[in-house]
């Protein structure tokens, strides 16, 4: 990951670089043609629109990847604290086996209790009920346990 973000900083900058010069370009050309128009002129400005859409593409990859990195990481503090592995949950620092003092559930039934959330929207959205069930083709979820051996060990 530390590989992907210096790459896309290098491209970043890169393609600031280029649209700077690109941009030191155009005020260059125009001065030495005493603000004419003139061929050079409108290659240096097409040469600058270029170099801003490239700019901005890098700006939009970059701000994906941010936006990426910062879903993974709060999907990981989400599991983290949920299961109580987490190096640096609030719980944690207060020497509490979970938020509020719950006991910490496994990541197994972390998934099992999202995929019953899923679910359950599934049936909000399509209308709940058993006239409603046979309009849509999922088929439900093994119903949901609460009694996991796993979470009575943690």
């Amino acid at each position: 990951m530390v590989l992907v973000m210096d790459d896309m900083v290098d491209n970043l900058n890169n393609a600031y670089q280029e649209f700077v010069a690109a941009a030191a370009s155009v005020l260059e050309i125009k001065e030495l043609a005493s603000a004419q128009k003139t061929i050079a002129t409108d290659n240096s400005l097409e040469n600058f629109k270029q170099k801003w859409e490239l700019f901005r593409v890098a700006c939009d990859q970059a701000e994906e990847l941010v936006e990426s990195v910062r879903q993974r990481i709060g999907s990981e503090c989400l599991v983290d604290e949920a299961t109580g592995t987490g190096s640096g949950t609030v719980s944690g620092k207060l020497g509490q086996s979970g938020p509020a003092g719950l006991p910490p559930i496994s990541a197994v039934r972390l998934e099992q209790m999202s995929k019953a959330v899923r679910w359950l929207v599934i049936e909000l959205q399509h209308g709940s009920g058993a006239a409603s069930a046979g309009h849509h083709p999922h088929t439900p979820p093994p119903p949901f346990d609460a009694r996991f051996p796993d979470d009575a060990a943690q």
